[in-house]
């Protein structure tokens, strides 16, 4: 008996011992299933990670683009073709204030209209990005209208929220928007890879001579501000065949970098991860210190196979106590009361708009409203967004 349990107990230790060579050499630390169902899991300095994807029907409402079953004040029912929100006849976010934090939209496809307590407001989608930062104290309404009438109205986006450091959660609110054509996107050159970079310095050489695209600024009190931040946020598709090498974080040697990545669309194309097979939808937190391997098999020639899609997210973290209270973030408790307090009080400046829904004309096109000047992108008619959508 003596024996079988020395043996027992040495075979333990050397099963153990390959086991965590096995995790130490891994760059998945922690692999989970994603919720069927609202928020994903984040670390510092994301506080906040939704994948809104909604088939709305065509607009039967005679131009009003609404729907013609009102929702019932909250629906997020995840087994349903679409969900309301918080919406009545157009389905979304009417008014609802913030302090504290910022709101990262990154589009898809579909259409969102935005208004603001400052006076800004957009219509954006289609690849665009609304950068917002809450700072002191902003109201803010985010709408999903019905713009088309002979179509169905699709949306597939993320709002992330990015935590604000203590010295930087009552500056002034600030508003950015870039639109689709100025967001860098890296492509392979096989065609099997492309890669949005919403925030962050990686996969911004595109071609033969490396050169550089342009990274676009986050607003200037945004922890993604400070390159030493290391902040990015990657919307990372690979077809079939397609295999990426995404690289460890820039800052890694110097400072913990925390980075997830999303397995969000094509589980089933027997996805592989540094070595491991993913046939789920996953989160997955990720040694930033090390390159990964990501490999899809190729197509089966007699049947369809869809592109695989992954949201990663990384940041350093802030390393600061987090108080959150529905749409407040601050650092203590005394500082969720305060938020009330003032917002009761000051209404964050009010709503300059004639409804709590706001949307805008149905022929308004794309737009954004900064500061009392309105820009556009270079194509920005509901024509050109109608062809866009049908291209993809």
């Amino acid at each position: 008996r003596v024996c079988i349990l020395h043996f027992l107990g040495e075979f333990r230790s050397i099963s153990m011992n390959i086991i965590s060579k096995i995790m130490k050499g891994s760059a998945i630390v922690k692999s989970s299933p994603l919720p069927i169902a609202g928020p994903y899991p984040t670390l510092d300095p994301f506080l906040f990670c939704v994948y809104h994807k909604d088939d709305y029907p065509p607009d039967e409402s005679g131009g009003k683009m609404e729907t013609l079953f009102p929702g019932n004040g909250s629906d997020f029912n995840p087994h349903a073709p679409y969900r309301m929100y918080h919406g009545d006849k157009v389905p979304g976010f009417p008014q609802h204030p913030h302090r504290g934090f910022e709101t990262i939209t990154a589009t898809n496809v579909g259409l969102i209209d935005h208004a603001d307590s400052v006076g800004n407001a957009g219509r954006y989608g289609e690849g665009d990005v609304q950068w917002m930062t809450a700072g002191d104290g902003v109201v803010h309404g985010e709408m999903f209208p019905l713009v088309f009438a002979s179509k169905p109205n699709h949306t597939k986006f993320f709002q992330l929220w990015l935590n604000l450091p203590a010295k930087s959660k009552k500056v002034e609110p600030c508003f950015a928007m870039f639109w689709s054509n100025d967001v860098p996107v890296y492509k392979s050159e096989n065609g099997n890879v492309s890669i949005a970079v919403w925030a962050g310095d990686y996969f911004l050489e595109q071609g033969h001579d490396d050169e550089k695209q342009k990274q676009n600024s986050p607003p200037p009190d945004s922890w993604a501000a400070d390159p030493e931040n290391d902040v990015a946020v990657l919307h990372i598709t690979i077809r079939p065949g397609g295999k990426l090498v995404l690289p460890k974080a820039n800052k890694s040697n110097g400072s913990t970098i925390n980075r997830t990545m999303y397995l969000i669309e094509g589980h089933t194309n027997g996805v592989e991860v540094d070595g491991k097979v993913l046939g789920e939808k996953v989160y997955l937190e990720m040694d930033a210190t090390k390159d990964v391997v990501i490999e899809i098999p190729s197509i089966d020639t007699t049947s369809q196979q869809q592109s695989t899609e992954f949201l990663l997210l990384q940041g350093k973290p802030i390393n600061e106590p987090v108080a959150q209270h529905g749409p407040f973030v601050m650092n203590t408790r005394a500082e969720i009361q305060e938020a009330f307090r003032d917002y009761q009080r000051t209404k964050f400046g009010g709503w300059p708009w004639p409804r709590d829904d706001m949307i805008f004309p149905r022929d308004k096109g794309r737009f954004a409203l900064i500061n009392g000047k309105e820009t556009r992108p270079s194509s920005s008619s509901l024509d050109d967004v109608e062809k866009k959508e049908d291209e993809l």
